[in-house]
């Protein structure tokens, strides 16, 4: 299978493509990325010498920068992970980055498709397009969308362009949202890295409001599993939520993380809540596991301890995030 993976220098990305290539022996894999702030090419320092996988840096608002790469290789199947995802950005700096990326870059890639004639689409979406829940139930499939901030706007935006695509042109695609992520390599601006790192380094820890906020949290590894699963099983059209399993308020997985490092509670530093924020997500991840056969494997306790592990043993690389420094590695691996 050849595979062009679109913002693959990004957390979930490169987490996939790291799967990806130790999964299969014959996959072949094309990174496209822009390299915006949060794509970091240091992610996928062990296989940039692999033969099976490359690197291209364009951008997905670009229909020149797309073609290109799609006369590179004929490729098998488009994984589109490439967004602007980070919620406090669309509200503090404007969701015109947003827009362009997730609205217009989804209909570029389609566009693409279309052209060239790839066989399939696979669309990687979020669980807070439909919104927030209240105290009971679950988000299905079938739940409607209902986002209360602009990032997760621009991700339902591009979600109906795909649907669009599908039954306006007939574009073998299918679209995956997913709950919360968490493990290596995750940029330090989301909750669970920002309080490893500031807690490593006796910082306050932020909660936004009463910290009672539930999310749903998954292991990346089990979401690079259920998009693979998704890409080679899934039916076309349809739609398939990928979730942990595990719906917890933030500030409890804060506490969970202190205990983890045996650093005080006294770090909690409560703040402002965030315009708009989401109380509750929960998912209903029945579809997946009854139609594909697909379940999360990691229990949320194991992987946050080995997610705590792999940050303690890996400082270097967030204190480059954190510093700039790793918008270095580009320039000198490919000038």
């Amino acid at each position: 299978m050849k595979l062009l993976v679109t913002g693959g220098a990004g957390f979930i990305g490169s987490n996939f493509i790291h799967f990806m290539l130790s999964r299969y022996p014959d996959v072949q894999i094309v990174n496209f990325d822009a390299l915006t702030y949060a794509g970091n090419l240091e992610n996928l320092a062990a296989v940039e010498k692999e033969k099976r996988y490359r690197f291209f840096k364009g951008d997905v608002t670009s229909s020149d920068d797309i073609r290109s790469a799609f006369k590179s290789l004929a490729f098998d199947a488009v994984v589109h992970f490439a967004a602007e995802s980070h919620v406090d950005r669309s509200l503090h700096l404007g969701p015109d980055k947003f827009i362009l990326t997730n609205i217009l870059g989804t209909q570029r890639l389609l566009d693409a498709c279309r052209e060239f004639s790839v066989p399939r689409f696979l669309h990687v979406s979020t669980d807070e397009v439909y919104g927030s829940l209240g105290r009971d139930g679950r988000f299905t499939e079938n739940t409607p969308l209902q986002p209360n901030n602009p990032y997760a706007a621009t991700k339902a935006a591009s979600d109906f362009m795909v649907r669009a695509a599908i039954k306006s042109h007939g574009l073998n695609a299918v679209i995956t949202r997913c709950s919360n992520n968490f493990g290596p390599y995750q940029f330090p601006e989301k909750l669970i890295p920002l309080m490893i790192a500031n807690a490593i380094e006796d910082k306050p820890l932020p909660v936004y409001g009463d910290g009672m906020q539930v999310r749903d949290w998954i292991y990346v590894r089990d979401h690079c599993r259920g998009v693979d699963t998704v890409l080679r099983h899934g039916k076309q059209g349809e739609i398939y939520n990928i979730g942990g399993a595990h719906d917890i308020p933030n500030l409890e997985v804060v506490r969970m993380l202190l205990k983890l490092l045996k650093k005080p509670e006294s770090l909690i530093q409560y703040v402002n809540d965030r315009p708009g924020h989401d109380r509750r997500y929960a998912m209903d991840t029945s579809k997946i596991k009854k139609e594909l056969g697909w379940e999360a494997e990691y229990d949320f306790e194991t992987a946050l301890r080995q997610t705590v592990e792999w940050y303690l043993g890996n400082r270097s690389w967030w204190e480059r995030v954190r510093s700039g420094a790793y918008q270095d590695y580009y320039r000198k691996m490919y000038g």
